[in-house]
């Protein structure tokens, strides 16, 4: 039994994507990392632009961990 979007084969948010998506993250997020995502509260990726937004966001997450540590 499938639950939420991605269970029931939504596609990915990214535009001039049509690929199946299988994240589901925050719209803002996403573009933070310099996605060009449609409208929309959250931002369903695909395989290769979820990876994308992981080498996207990797410093930001590291800037947030060293806050964080002090």
């Amino acid at each position: 039994m499938a639950l939420g979007r991605i269970g029931k084969g939504v596609t990915c948010s990214v535009k001039n994507c049509d690929k199946e998506a299988i994240r589901s993250l925050a719209r803002d997020k996403v573009s933070s990392a310099g996605l060009k995502v449609n409208e929309g509260r959250r931002s369903y990726l695909c395989r290769e632009h979820y990876k994308e937004y992981k080498k996207g966001s990797k410093k930001d997450k590291l800037l947030e961990k060293w806050r964080h540590s002090v």
